[in-house]
């Protein structure tokens, strides 16, 4: 079983050493890379106010935060769900510095991200490896590949996870590990095969001819053709 978790974070700026926190968490959950509706997703209070210009992205408000747990009351619950599955992050370096330094703020000790997973995909990296010399942030994505159905006027992190999911299945080939019990030999050969279609939609038994009544069908073809001058249908 495949498990993926596509995660993306909001934060109070750019930069964890320089104080900045994470103040949203968004994680929807991908099995042999079907949506299976599980997500994570919380706010939560940085005890500080955002840059200005982290704001006009995320419009998450000190206020609106101030009654939201601290990282220290999730952490558990957020690496429990994560555990053992590949991470798929755009531009991963970003986000993954930014909860790597919430978890050694509680405890160096503590696991961090990397050691709780199986592997960290960066999908900026696969982008720019099938788009080379091409913009490839996650807006110029959804245009490329014609993703619809999102209102996405300000950013937030299970919002841009969602969107992240469909644009990862649509660049890397769709959903996959279908399980076909039929070979493409054979059925290209089923479907070129207008008797068994029609079998098929009828729902017919088929019923084999004995040897005796084969013969006796052959011998009316061929008084047939005696008759009429012309190859019968079913004849050879």
């Amino acid at each position: 079983m495949l498990r993926q978790i596509i995660l993306d974070t909001e934060t109070t700026g750019l930069d964890p050493k320089s104080g900045h926190r994470v103040i949203e968490i968004g994680c929807i959950e991908l099995v042999n890379r079907k949506f299976t509706g599980e997500q994570f997703h919380i706010y939560l209070n940085p005890d500080r106010d955002s840059d200005e210009g982290a704001l006009e992205v995320h419009g998450l408000t000190s206020e609106f935060l101030s009654d939201k747990p601290r990282f220290k009351d999730i952490y558990e619950e957020f690496l429990e769900f994560i555990s053992g599955s590949e991470l798929l992050i755009h531009n991963a370096e970003f986000d993954v510095n930014f909860l790597d330094h919430e978890i050694k703020l509680l405890s160096k000790k503590l696991p961090t991200v990397s050691d709780c997973v199986s592997k960290i995909t960066d999908t900026l990296q696969i982008a720019r490896e099938k788009h080379p010399g091409q913009r490839n942030s996650l807006d110029a994505l959804v245009k490329r590949y014609d993703i619809g159905g999102y209102d996405r006027e300000l950013h937030g992190a299970l919002l841009d996870s969602q969107i992240l999911g469909d644009v990862y299945l649509s660049m890397t080939g769709g959903q996959s590990d279908l399980d076909f019990s039929v070979s493409s030999t054979d059925q290209e050969e089923k479907e070129n095969d207008p008797s068994d279609q029609l079998n098929s939609e009828l729902n017919l038994k088929v019923i084999e001819l004995t040897e005796e009544e084969n013969k006796s069908h052959k011998e009316y073809l061929l008084r047939m053709k005696e008759e009429t001058g012309t190859d019968p249908l079913g004849l050879n």
